[in-house]
């Protein structure tokens, strides 16, 4: 049976939630997950994860490998118009699907003695030096900690008043996952069509995963996602190949709309911000999945320090987790934008990979900067 009140409570079981529940749980601290969907699910992501996260799950009891996640250490970045260029990949990363990612997660935080509730949260309220959560059941849970970590955008980013859900975004997430005979199982490729870019690479079970990112003005005017693959994404040449040979797997693709890369704070209203909820990288190679567990690393650490020292305060722990936070992930997340603007411009872009083709140490350089060091653990 589960009880109201907890040391932390997580609202959201991506991954960033599922890992620090696992981290905290580890910890002796009471945890409660507080997640709309039951496990296992599909979501919109790029499920490739980079290297520099493993050796810290590993500490939280999970192997990616054993679970059958497949090596990847081979990079293809192509343009419209046809460039392409290979390199290797300074660290390497693992495919897996978020489908079996969180099941892993969800699995291992029971095991944990984590408590999960699957319900949707409609606010988070801070009073009295304690957090009251409420559910659209009308069901209540206190703690005295609360990591936000609910995604992208959500109905609660208003309630908790955040800027950035203020302005509209124009940014649609496409996500569909394929049988086809000879992708490489080793390979992440990243390619660009007008409008947007997506990636492809090989999943736990065989199956490829294509998620993009597409300009919704330039999805608009389309009646449907299968016509905008056939006349927009399906004029770099490599991606017509790959729909000419690949046998859709989903019933339809999965979509979200409105994704916003602008800044966020890593703490509102008192909420520790992880993962997505705290700021979104565009899309180059596998940060994103890298970065939600590394930031419930940071804020997992901080709040241990937070129960067990007395001295530690609140303003304490928010001001160094913020800190920690834009010291580890602002530059990729500025390094993202950039290279995000050149791959818009298709012309400037053709010429930048044809120029990249002559320096492939470049092309790794800029991997480089949106990536961080393996984590010590």
């Amino acid at each position: 049976m589960k009880k109201n009140s907890y040391d932390v409570i997580i609202v959201g079981g991506g991954l960033a939630g599922l890992t620090a529940a696992v981290h905290l749980s580890l910890e002796n601290h009471s945890v409660l997950v507080l997640e709309k969907q039951q496990y296992p699910h599909h979501k919109v992501c790029g499920e490739y994860v980079s290297s520099e996260v493993a050796p810290y799950l590993e500490k939280l009891g999970v192997n990616l490998i054993k679970n059958g996640a497949v090596f990847i250490d081979t990079f293809q970045l192509s343009t419209v118009k046809g460039s392409l260029q290979e390199v290797e990949l300074p660290q390497g990363g693992y495919g897996i699907s978020r489908y079996a990612f969180d099941e892993i997660l969800y699995k291992r935080a029971l095991a944990c003695g984590v408590d999960f509730v699957f319900k949707n949260v409609t606010s988070i309220l801070f009073q009295n030096n304690d957090f009251k959560i409420l559910t659209d059941e009308i069901e209540s849970y206190t703690s005295g900690i609360v990591i936000g970590a609910y995604g992208k955008r959500s109905m609660l980013d208003k309630q908790l008043k955040r800027e950035f859900i203020q302005q509209k975004s124009s940014w649609l997430g496409v996500k569909c996952h394929y049988k086809i005979d000879d992708f490489p199982d080793n390979l992440v490729a990243l390619h660009n069509f007008d409008g947007g870019y997506g990636g492809l690479s090989k999943t736990e079970t065989g199956e490829v995963n294509f998620c993009y990112l597409a300009s919704y003005d330039n999805f608009k005017s389309f009646k449907n996602i299968a016509d905008f693959n056939k006349d927009v994404v399906g004029k770099n040449p490599y991606m017509l190949d790959f729909f000419d040979r690949a046998t859709p797997v989903f019933e339809k693709p999965l979509s979200i709309a409105q994704i916003s890369f602008q800044e966020k704070k890593p703490v509102e209203e008192h909420v520790v911000m992880c993962g997505d909820t705290a700021g979104l990288i565009h899309p180059l190679c596998g940060n994103g999945m890298a970065m939600a567990i590394h930031s419930a690393k940071i804020a997992s650490d901080l709040i241990v320090k937070f129960f067990n020292n007395k001295g530690f305060s609140r303003k304490q722990l928010e001001k160094e987790y913020t800190k920690s936070w834009n010291t580890v992930f602002k530059k990729r997340l500025w390094m993202g934008r950039q290279f995000q603007k050149l791959m818009l411009n298709t012309k400037v872009f053709n010429w930048l990979l044809i120029s990249l083709g002559k320096s492939p140490w470049l092309l790794k350089f800029i991997i480089k900067q949106t990536h961080g060091k393996p984590i010590v653990c």
